[in-house]
Parts: C-alpha cells; sequence; structure tokens
C-alpha cells in the first residue's frame, strides 16, 4: 500500500502567526501591519486564522490593540477569525469586538498553568466554564488549547493520561475542538503515537488539532506521524514565527509553509496558496527584528534573490 493511501484527502490548517506567531515578537508591531498581515492571510485560501488575544493589556503589550484589529480585518467569507479569552472580562471585550469564535488556554502541567496563568488547572476549567457557555449560548464557537502535552519545562515527562483528563474536561465545558500542543518542542513521533492514540480512544478525531513547536527539528515528523492516525487539523505560523519563552532556543511554532509543503507533496489538499503564505510572511518579515525560521521561506527567498 502506498503512504498516500493511508492518509487523509484534505487537512485544515489552522494559522495561529497573528496572535500566537507575534505577542512573543520584542519589537511592537503596528496596528497598521497587523491588519494588513490577517488580510494577506485570508486571501490566501486559509479557512482559521487566529487573530488576536483580548487578554491583560498588561500582560501582553503586543496585543493591546486586539480590539482595533478585530474592527480593521476584512473578514473573507468563509474564514473564522478566532480569538484567545482568559475570562469573562475576555469574554466581554472580545464579544464587543465581534468576535464569532473563540479559545480558551490551559494545560497538562501544573507548574506551566500555573507560571502561565498563576491558577491550577482545575481552576482555569473553571474559570472558563462561564466563558464557554456565555460563548455557546450566543452561537459564538470555541476551541480549546492544551498546552505541555508532550513534556513541561518545570516537570519534564507529562503523562498521556493527565493530557487525556483536561482533554475531557473541556469537551465537558462544551468546547466544540481541541488543539494539542509540544509547547518546549520535545515531542517524538512515538510521543504524538502514545498521546494521540489515548485521545482518540474517547474523542473523534474530527475534534483533535495537533499544534508541534519545531525546537528540535520534528515537527514534519509528528505530523505525518498524526496524519497516519486520522489527525487533519494542525496549527501553524506563517514564517515559523512565535514560541515558548519557557523553551530557550526554541526555534518557534511549526511554519505554515513548511507545513504546507508536506501536505502538498503528499498529495493532501488544504485549499490553501503557498506562494501566498510565503507573500505574507515575506510582509511581516518587514517589521520584524530577525529573519523567519521557515526552511520552505528561506528555500523561496533565496530562488527569488538576485544572483
Amino acid at each position: 500500500m502506498a503512504l498516500r493511501d493511508t492518509l487523509p484527502k484534505r487537512v485544515r490548517v489552522v494559522e495561529v502567526g497573528p496572535r500566537d506567531g507575534l505577542q512573543n515578537e520584542k519589537v511592537t508591531i503596528p496596528t497598521d501591519v497587523k491588519v494588513e498581515f490577517i488580510n494577506r492571510l485570508s486571501a490566501s485560501g486559509l479557512a482559521m486564522i487566529e487573530a488576536t488575544s483580548f487578554v491583560s493589556p498588561k500582560a501582553i503589550p503586543q496585543l493591546a490593540d486586539a480590539a482595533e484589529v478585530m474592527a480593521r480585518i476584512t473578514r473573507y467569507e468563509g474564514v473564522s477569525y478566532p480569538v484567545l479569552v482568559p475570562n469573562m472580562r475576555g469574554w466581554e471585550r472580545a464579544r464587543a469586538a465581534g468576535a464569532q469564535a473563540i479559545a480558551v488556554f490551559t494545560g497538562a502541567s501544573e507548574s506551566f498553568v500555573r507560571q502561565n496563568i498563576n491558577m491550577s488547572i482545575a481552576g482555569s476549567l473553571e474559570a472558563f466554564r462561564p466563558v464557554v457557555a456565555a460563548a455557546r449560548a450566543e452561537g459564538v464557537w470555541v476551541r480549546g488549547y492544551i498546552s505541555t502535552c508532550f513534556g513541561c519545562p518545570y516537570e519534564g515527562h507529562v503523562p498521556e493520561q493527565k493530557v487525556r483528563e483536561v482533554a475531557l474536561a473541556l469537551l465537558e465545558l462544551g468546547v466544540e475542538e481541541l488543539s494539542i500542543g509540544d509547547t518546549i518542542g520535545v515531542a517524538t513521533p512515538a510521543d504524538v503515537e502514545r498521546v494521540a492514540t489515548l485521545l482518540l480512544r474517547d474523542i473523534p478525531a474530527r475534534q483533535l488539532a495537533m499544534h508541534f513547536h519545531d525546537t528540535r527539528g520534528t515537527a514534519l515528523a509528528n505530523v505525518l506521524t498524526a496524519l497516519q492516525l486520522g489527525i487533519t487539523i494542525f496549527d501553524s505560523s506563517a514564517g515559523g514565527l512565535g514560541g515558548c519563552p519557557y523553551a530557550p532556543g526554541a526555534s518557534g511554532n511549526l511554519a505554515t509553509e513548511d507545513l504546507l509543503y508536506l501536505l502538498h507533496g503528499l498529495g493532501i489538499e488544504t485549499g490553501v496558496a503557498l506562494d501566498a503564505i510565503v507573500a505574507a510572511t515575506a510582509f511581516i518579515a518587514g517589521s520584524l527584528n530577525h529573519p523567519p525560521a521557515s526552511k520552505y521561506y528561506q528555500a523561496a527567498i533565496a530562488v527569488c534573490a538576485p544572483v
């Protein structure tokens, strides 16, 4: 049997660059640039773009302009623009900005969750309960992020049973899709098989997304493993922007360009134009103080560069 015969025919790529990618950038990105970046991504054929975050502006100054960004982007038909919401105050701000999709964030490691949001995993779930209920009551789609599903910078190994426990708790709250995160980029294909196989016993593949970081160069191998297990949703960031401040030297999120090159090479449909993502990355790169990490982007720019 050929490899392609074992893989899904179509994959949904969730672009997280405008939020997860930009939130850790040291230079302030102007609102005009963020809006244009999102608009260029929207024109690429992506069906979902995580636009911004309604966390406290004091916590993440880079995304303090969340409401203005949401007001100014061109909302393409058929494209969803989820925003991160940490609590009821964030939900109220997101609702006022016209958000039609939101995401909540917790983790599978107690130490990591306490470091990030200053509460326990159980406490975070209870904080999300009224947020998810309010969103669902208004017909707003809800995603749940689970960080440190493959390893924690404080605790090391994270048992897959803990990931399952948190995942099921989020679904019980009413979350409709789960993003399983390799926050510090330690997962190998064997780890992906171990965690995903357990989750798939209770959760349909259509509700599971994988969120890989390429810190140790294993992100694409992990994607291939997840594909073979039937996973069809993957998070990625244009240019490979982003990363985890708790993983020194982390190269950031899996790059959308690199993911698309793999998927298209395997004959898997995404509906996304790779050259349009390269162009969007080239645009945002002009406002950064470092080159994008995407291997495909670097190769594409090198080919286009004058000799």
